[in-house]
């Protein structure tokens, strides 16, 4: 249930025999038949029977009939000659204007319910549904199509497409549009020549003569039953099935013997975590929670802990459906498993309730705050609740857990989980009251098709809450936050129909700062700080069932279909929730009061002579500022700190004693030579591990080449490395090695890496980017004008580059050179990068270029020079 609902919305598994689509003819098949509303039209009216028939069928392609199913006649032009056409068979005026009317009318309109039911039936099973029908426009402009096209994946009307049935074209259209092939699909409809036609192409097909019979025979083609639906049901899967003997017994045993009659199990269609089962035996509608087969994580899908907080809440007043009995035989059906009653209801399954008036969608989440807020209010000790958890430090443990769970499951590197494992615990709120909190309270039905709230079919009142798998004693705002989650998911999002881009006000449901405060109302809180953090976890914590689902779909133990695709929407909600850790830092950083500014002096030019004394601090100290935040290195993770006060160490005892030393050889005759005091302090700086810091761990997720730093960690390192102008090559961290280096770490080949990229690693040569031309605005690289030609196996290069950062230094042994290789083809397509060694014949350093005057020797990040080739 709950969030682990969601994946069946984007699908399920193909039905028996392979079908994964139903086809629909419209009229005579969904809609009662149009030649039947023509005899009784042509009774009221006096015209000889049959004549309408005669003349739909009568004659060639081009019948005024056929014309206007392809949408080539206008109302007004159909009926003038359908009304002469009718003339040449009865010898007399026919009035067809009414017969359209007949045709069109409410009666006509009414879409059969066995159909209705069954289309449900279809759909819960996971397989699409279509209506392929020969249509036409109205008076109005608009085509004659009285259906709710929310039940249809695909629909293809014959005077949309200019195409009618029989015409192949028009079949093989609406199988491309479903994504199925033709013995895949089954098509349903009343004349015998569209199906003729369906069936040449391969179609199974259906005569409906009597729409009741023809379903019947629908159901011995798929395989499962078509009436009875229970909302939000299907058949059993396969890998899912539970023996039904030993629960007949077993229901008998709880319900007691006077209970008799057949036993009806189908599965909800949600359920990634517990399957959940509907259960009729008798007049008894029940529903059964299992634990999934298979080995599980520790103390995952804990069923017993449900029973028992659902037992609790009943007796507290709380809306939960009855708990019956709990099982811990496993011999029973395979797992442990409990039972309560089925409770029907209202479930929305769009958040932003569509169908209802503004004061009606205020109502529905004024009552789903409400509930959620009586819930956090529950009395522990009185409902004897009080050890259902730990007291203290939730949201911490929350974090562990689910840190936990995620490498437990993980299957690759996803970026953004790898920041927040490390920022999370870094930035925990301070603790709240503790209260029984639900862990998985998504509003309304944000996440899948039935979600955790039932509502009363005529009042905005909650009848029960579901899905306690989660529930635990902690922190209430976490739960009000995961209600939330829709607020900030666009209305277009891939798993779930969000609200982010959905005007509230209009709609009258209220702004996630809204519900926040309307439930402090409640509570008799004031709202408190760090909500950024709380979305973060939440979703955070999504991503880390998402990837335990994809997990346990590799193995076969997901119990929804679509767990593997909907799983590989992990490092989706990891970027969602990165945001929101970003907001936070923004939030806070906004809230300090202003920072002294650093008392050190900076200048790029080559002084003669000592600089004063110089302080290096560049964040105070404050008692003001929170110490869990990473404002300041005192925020960063243990490994991150050391190093941090080890590169300051390293700074203070040997860069900024050499700095003097390295300004006076830049001003001398021998400045284009390397000083080997640089060479010096790399070897030094390489044999302490203050070596290659500036790799992000993304990059590098393994760490085989960096320090395996975030670029919120190595920012504050190079903070420090940024006091010296010296600093960053001493630490092979400047540019533009750094970005070369990292280019061919992701995209060079084996070859490439050995012989380029570590010797750059190891600080033994240097590189360079030909980027910058003097005859165009080059910061838009679309302008560049260097050609790159492939002859004979060969690249010729030709162009002119300036403001080539460390193209002079003498190591510079590769230059990394942007040009045109298709300037035929779009225009941010037209570029390519190439690796060129700087002793290519043909590559021409031409002279160094100064700023201010300055040509900054011997060949540090700022050094720029002009380079042909």
């Amino acid at each position: 249930m709950g969030l682990l609902w969601l994946l069946q919305a984007w699908g399920s598994r193909p039905a028996a025999r392979a079908c994964r689509a139903v086809v629909f003819d419209m009229g005579g098949v969904l809609l009662p038949s149009p030649y039947a509303c023509a005899r009784d039209w042509e009774v009221r009216n006096g015209v000889p029977p049959g004549t309408v028939r005669r003349a739909v069928a009568c004659g060639r392609h081009d019948r005024p009939w056929m014309k206007y199913m392809r949408g080539e006649l206008t109302a007004d032009e159909f009926v003038r000659a359908f009304a002469r056409q009718c003339f040449d068979i009865t010898n007399s005026p026919v009035p067809v204007d009414s017969f359209l009317s007949d045709l069109t009318s409410k009666e006509m309109s009414q879409q059969l319910p066995a159909m209705t039911e069954a289309i449900r039936c279809i759909r819960a099973e996971g397989l699409k549904t279509a209506v392929l029908s020969n249509n036409f426009y109205l008076h109005s402009g608009a085509s004659f199509l009285p259906l709710d096209r929310k039940q249809f994946d695909v629909i293809v009307e014959s005077c949309r497409e200019g195409i009618c049935k029989p015409d192949p074209r028009i079949y093989t259209l609406c199988l491309e549009r479903l994504g199925v092939q033709p013995n895949e699909s089954i098509f349903l409809d009343d004349i015998g020549q569209n199906l003729k036609a369906a069936a040449q192409l391969g179609m199974n097909t259906l005569k409906v003569d009597d729409p009741e019979v023809a379903l019947k025979e629908l159901e011995n083609f798929l395989g499962f039953p078509l009436r009875g639906a229970v909302p939000f049901t299907r058949s059993v899967r396969p890998t899912m099935e539970i023996p039904q003997v030993p629960l007949q017994k077993y229901l008998e045993n709880v319900l007691g013997s006077h209970t008799t009659g057949s036993l009806l199990i189908r599965q909800f269609s949600h359920g990634q975590s517990n399957p959940t089962y509907y259960v009729e035996y008798g007049d008894r509608r029940l529903v059964l929670r299992k634990k999934p087969p298979g080995k599980l994580l520790p103390s995952a899908h804990a069923v017993e802990r449900e029973y028992r907080v659902l037992r609790a809440l009943a007796e507290a007043g709380v809306p939960v459906p009855r708990a019956l009995a709990f099982c811990e035989d496993s011999s029973i059906i395979g797992t442990p498993f409990y039972l309560m009653e089925y409770c029907a209801g209202h479930v929305y399954k769009d958040p932003s309730l569509p169908g209802l008036e503004p004061s009606q969608r205020r109502a529905i989440y004024a009552a789903m705050n409400q509930v959620l807020a009586q819930i956090h209010s529950v009395d522990l000790k009185a409902a004897g609740l009080e050890d259902y958890g730990k007291h203290g430090n939730y949201v911490q443990r929350q974090v562990q857990t689910w840190t936990k769970q995620y490498r437990a499951t993980e299957t690759h590197t996803i970026p953004a989980m790898e920041r927040l494992i490390e920022w999370l615990p870094l930035h925990l709120p301070q603790a709240h009251q503790v209260t029984l909190v639900h862990g998985d309270f998504s509003s309304l039905s944000f996440w899948s098709r039935l979600d955790n709230l039932i509502f009363h079919p005529e009042r905005p009142q909650v009848l029960a809450v579901l899905d306690w798998e989660l529930s635990t004693l902690g922190d209430p705002i976490s739960d009000v936050a995961y209600s939330c989650m829709a607020h900030y998911l666009p209305s277009s999002f891939s798993l779930l129909k969000g609200l982010g881009n959905c005007d509230l006000t209009h709609l009258g449901i209220p702004t996630a700062e809204e519900h926040f405060h309307t439930y402090c109302g409640h509570m008799g809180i004031p709202p408190i700080e760090g909500w950024n953090f709380y979305m973060a976890f939440s979703f955070f914590r999504v991503a880390a069932i998402l990837q335990g689902v994809y997990k346990r779909s590799l193995t076969g133990q997901a119990s929804s279909a679509t767990a593997e695709s909907g799983g590989k929407q992990a490092e989706s909600m990891a970027d969602l929730a990165w945001d929101f850790a970003t907001k936070e830092g923004f939030r806070v950083f906004k809230a300090m009061p202003p920072m002294t500014p650093s008392g050190r002096p900076y200048s790029t030019w080559a002084w003669q002579g000592p600089f004063p004394r110089r302080s290096y601090v560049t964040v105070p100290h404050s008692s003001s500022a929170p110490a869990h935040l990473i404002l300041s290195p005192e925020g960063l993770s243990g490994r991150a700190q050391d190093l941090y006060r080890r590169l300051r160490r390293f700074m203070d005892a040997h860069v900024y004693p050499a700095e003097q030393a390295l300004r006076d050889h830049q001003v001398s005759q021998t400045r284009w030579t390397l000083h080997p005091l640089v060479e010096e302090l790399k070897g030094k700086a390489k044999s302490e591990g203050l070596w290659n810091l500036f790799l992000p761990l993304e990059t590098d997720p393994e760490v085989r080449y960096g320090a395996g730093l975030t670029n919120l960690e190595y920012a504050h390192l190079c903070e420090l490395m940024g006091m010296s102008l010296h600093a960053p090559e001493i630490f092979n961290c400047s540019a533009p090695d750094t970005g070369n280096m990292e280019v061919l770490l992701r995209y060079g080949t084996e070859e490439q890496k050995e012989r380029w990229l570590q010797p750059l690693l190891d600080g033994e040569i240097r590189s360079c980017f030909a980027m910058t031309e003097p005859q165009v605005a080059s910061s838009d690289a679309t302008n560049i004008e260097s050609s790159i030609v492939e002859e004979e196996g060969f690249y010729v290069l030709n162009g002119h580059k300036w403001w080539i950062s460390g193209a002079l230094d003498p190591r510079c042994r590769l230059c990394v050179f942007m040009g045109k290789t298709n300037p035929g083809a779009p225009r941010h397509k037209q570029q390519s990068m190439l690796l060129v060694p700087m002793d290519t014949p043909g590559v021409t350093v031409t002279r160094p270029l100064s700023v201010y005057g300055l040509d900054d020797p011997p060949g540090r990040n700022h050094r720029k020079n002009n380079l042909s080739i």
